[in-house]
């Protein structure tokens, strides 16, 4: 069972009602479960936006982001002031632009950012829509909104809010623009924080997994598990370190397999493309290319668009 509640139960929902069953659904990754059950209590309450905004989470996770799109609209529509609603559909815009044609790609890149921005407006506190909003203007052109001066004002009122957060959100910032050197600096202050939050440690093991620093995501990894030592997510770090130091490759494989088959593909954990990278990683160094070769091909189909995978792949075909 999953130790992470990515949707709870809403107050006041009876534990065996079907919308109930929903929620425990998408936490457990049944998406299309989900989907099955949510048709059935939108067809009595169609006015009730809660289920609107599951139904088009689960349709987000499924990679289906036109039907996703759908009813987050819905959502929001009958729902306006919800915060969370808008990040999510700012969300799904991004997904399809990555899949659209120039001027769609435009179109939806623009309301991409004017949801995020709603949603920010609407809850300075919701940290994740801060840092959607931050991540869209350091990536996109001016032309659709972006631009490093927003980011960096963004990113000043997010410290106001939360020094932490700030600290991440600027550390992300100095790694996407390859000032590597401040980055590193940065986010070795973080880990030095001794924060309780689980979260931080995790987002500083993967900049230190993304450096190749295997000696610094060992102490992020090592005070996560201080914190709590059963969060699954722990799976995935610790089978990834064990890839990275090359010294237990039995003990690496056993960790990124249970995580494959315990935790579900969400987009708010680490994704199974990157649990199947790093097993096809993992077999590349023992010399077993065809299994390699699988690995790579399961994550490109997860992940089509990571030219690292794809290279991985085409190397070890050529073996």
């Amino acid at each position: 069972m999953l130790g992470l509640c990515l949707v709870c139960v809403a107050p006041g929902v009876r534990a065996q009602t079907p919308f109930a069953n929903a929620q425990r659904d998408y936490n457990a990754g049944r998406y299309n479960r989900v989907v099955d059950t949510l048709n059935g209590v939108i067809a009595k309450s169609p006015n009730d936006a809660f289920p609107y905004f599951l139904l088009g989470q689960s349709y987000y996770q499924l990679g289906d982001f036109t039907r996703a799109i759908t009813d987050l609209e819905r959502a929001v529509q009958l729902s306006p002031n919800e915060s969370e609603y808008h990040d999510w559909l700012g969300k799904a815009y991004g997904r399809k632009a990555e899949q659209s044609m120039f001027l769609s790609a435009m179109s939806l890149a623009r309301k991409t950012h004017k949801e995020f921005e709603i949603a920010v407006q609407l809850k300075p506190s919701n940290f994740e829509a801060q840092r959607d909003l931050i991540r869209y203007e350091m990536n996109a052109p001016g032309i659709v909104g972006g631009g490093d001066d927003k980011a960096l004002n963004h990113i000043r009122a997010l410290a106001q809010l939360d020094p932490m957060q700030g600290d991440l959100a600027r550390g992300e910032f100095l790694a996407t623009k390859k000032r590597l050197g401040e980055a590193d600096a940065l986010f070795s202050k973080i880990l030095e924080s001794q924060t309780d939050r689980i979260g931080v440690y995790f987002e500083v093991a993967d900049y230190f997994r993304d450096r190749g620093n295997s000696a610094k995501m060992a102490e992020a990894v090592a005070d996560a598990e201080k914190i709590d030592s059963n969060d699954p997510r722990l799976k995935y770090y610790r089978g990834v370190l064990e890839v990275m130091q090359g010294r237990n490759a039995g003990g690496a494989e056993m960790l990124l397999k249970s995580y494959l088959t315990t935790v579900p593909n969400n987009s708010s954990l680490p994704s199974h493309a990157s649990a199947r990278e790093w097993l096809g990683k993992l077999y590349e160094s023992q010399g077993h290319f065809s299994e390699a070769a699988e690995q790579y091909r399961r994550s490109l189909s997860l992940d089509p668009h990571n030219k690292s995978v794809e290279d991985a792949l085409k190397r070890v075909e050529s073996k």
